[in-house]
């Protein structure tokens, strides 16, 4: 739904902005303040959005909890809503598991997997749908003169579906489980949405699709903001799915002038560290395939790396142990500025779940998504577009680093550094975008398709551009990064600056 203002895309911002607002109003009360907040952002005696004004107002409450990285509650539970507060408001708070929650009392119980049979049956005189059904149970109903499904007897083989001339048969699913490449959402004694957690790899796709707003992850707004207003220096790393996502007239430049107007010492485009990464890939892809792997995939998007090695332990040390985009950005800060903090700033909820690892917390310390920064901009009254640009707001970075955010962006570059270093060199790639396509990918590889090929894996569908944290059009998207990519000096990764520093972060 990305593109689509909907009523839950305006809660989620309200619900970003009031932590914001918190997290800057040092002499408000916080345990008081959140107490108060779902009376204000549900307001009256009559609900909004649900015809129970007190079940809208504990929702916001549970999402008020997760947006300051605080737990969520079960209805059964007893405690006030600001409970353990105090843990919120230290700033090394990190993200702690589970990052993706289900607000059982959202959730609308969906039905799992349902064949029926909708008012636009004619009840025609052919009834294929009862001559085609193995197990009987499609039969006429003589009252209405519409079928009937026998959900007893229905084995949901969907070829009832396949000969209704009038498509009136349809098959309902539960839309988080459907975006679930993982298959880690089912169905609790009470037929609410569960995360089977061994499963899960944080994409985020289930919390996107719920048309109910049931699913939120975690955040680190408040924290962030009080490290900066602690005096701490924050260099916000951007992700390169950034472009259009604040507005189509935001410019780097402006982008630049806002992050610093909020206090961020700094920002470097991530783009930067992609191309790091690129360098570091095509080294490793000229080591080790296929002398010492038969294949290799890529490394940046954790939800796939985490999907190919949980699924795939046999062909786990297939997956390039290069560092991520994120991660070399952020040691490149650092190995610049040793007394930095770094903020990634990206459409990403999987990047919190990889930032959760120890390996990496030295490095990074803050991660947020774009749409958790429209409410920081909201809570400061930052009009981006209106902005006069920062004369440095575009980095050294590559035409190829910046399409690292869309579906064949990542092997591209990886395979165009191969090409420069050895111009003779053949290097098969295979792509695939969203968890269920990368398994596949990661199946046929399994079994020998793909000896020899650089694998690019990318958790969402259309590749960071998609990511749970964005709110523009994937294609709109795509556009915006490939335009702006095309902009770069330098159109690979080995003729950006930065590039020569990779043995200096890698060791």
């Amino acid at each position: 739904m990305r593109g689509v203002e909907t009523r839950i895309q305006q809660i989620r911002r309200r619900i970003f902005r009031e932590v914001a607002r918190m997290a800057y109003h040092t002499e408000w009360p916080t345990d008081r303040r959140i107490e108060a907040l779902p009376y204000e952002i549900v307001p009256g005696e009559v609900g909004n959005y649900r015809n129970d004004i007190f079940l809208e107002r504990a929702i916001v409450g549970e999402r008020l909890r997760l947006a300051m990285g605080l737990p969520c509650r079960s209805a059964a539970e007893h405690s006030a809503l600001s409970d353990n507060i105090a843990a919120a408001t230290r700033e090394e708070t990190y993200y702690t598991p589970p990052l993706i929650n289900i607000i059982k009392f959202a959730c609308n119980a969906c039905k799992e997997n349902e064949v029926m049979v909708t008012e636009g049956c004619q009840g025609c005189l052919a009834h294929p749908c009862v001559e085609v059904c193995p197990k009987e149970a499609v039969t006429l109903d003589r009252n209405n003169g519409r079928s009937h499904i026998d959900p007893e007897k229905c084995i949901k083989c969907g070829r009832c579906i396949e000969v209704c001339s009038y498509n009136a048969i349809i098959r309902q699913v539960r839309p988080c489980a459907a975006a679930c490449g993982m298959d880690a959402i089912h169905s609790d004694k009470n037929g609410k949405a569960d995360i089977d957690y061994d499963k899960c790899v944080s994409c985020g796709m289930c919390l996107v699709n719920c048309p109910f707003g049931a699913i939120a992850d975690k955040s680190q707004i408040f924290q962030m903001i009080r490290a900066i207003q602690a005096g701490e220096r924050v260099y916000a790393a951007v992700a390169p799915a950034f472009v259009g996502q604040f507005g189509p007239k935001v410019t780097p430049g402006k982008l630049r002038a806002a992050m610093k107007q909020l206090g961020f010492a700094d920002i470097i485009e991530v783009a930067v560290g992609a191309d790091l990464c690129a360098a570091q890939e095509a080294e490793d892809f000229l080591a080790e395939v296929p002398e010492k792997l038969p294949f290799m995939g890529t490394s940046c998007c954790p939800a796939w790396s985490m999907m190919a090695k949980k699924l795939f332990p046999e062909q786990a040390n297939c997956i390039s142990m290069a560092l991520t985009p994120m991660t070399l950005t952020a040691r490149l800060i650092k190995h610049h500025y040793p007394d930095a903090k770094v903020a990634f700033i990206g459409p990403c909820a999987a990047k919190k779940l990889e930032a959760m690892r120890r390996d990496v917390r030295s490095e990074v310390d803050y991660v947020l998504t774009f749409e958790e920064m429209v409410g920081i901009f909201e809570a400061r009254h930052v009009d981006v577009a209106s902005l006069p640009e920062d004369p440095n707001g575009v980095n050294d970075a590559s035409t190829d680093g910046r399409n690292f955010a869309v579906s064949g962006g990542v092997a591209r570059a990886v395979v165009n550094v191969i090409k420069e270093k050895h111009p003779d060199r053949e290097v098969k790639v295979e792509s695939a975008e969203g968890l269920r396509e990368c398994r596949k990918m990661m199946t046929a590889a399994k079994a020998g398709k793909y000896d020899g090929y650089l694998l690019e894996g990318m958790g969402c569908p259309g590749g960071c551009v998609a990511g749970a944290g964005t709110m523009q059009s994937i294609k709109k998207s795509t556009v915006a990064v490939n335009m702006y990519a095309k902009q770069a000096e330098h159109p690979t990764a080995t003729g950006t600056e930065h590039v020569k520093e990779l043995v200096k972060l890698v060791d």
